[in-house]
């Protein structure tokens, strides 16, 4: 019983865990990373446009 018992609390507590830390912080990576994505289309489309101004 006492088996079952820690069974339990060890998948809830590893619940709490996943939902409380980790999917969070992979959000924010999900952000940074997408911020960092649209600063280099940015900086991409900028380099291209004065490139072709310049010839």
């Amino acid at each position: 019983m006492g088996r079952l018992v820690m069974l339990v609390i060890g998948a809830l507590l590893g619940l709490f865990v996943l939902f409380n830390f980790l999917l969070p912080m992979l959000a924010g990576l999900i952000k940074i990373a997408l911020i960092i994505g649209v600063v280099a289309l940015v900086v991409f489309i900028t380099v291209t446009v004065v490139g072709k101004s310049r010839s």
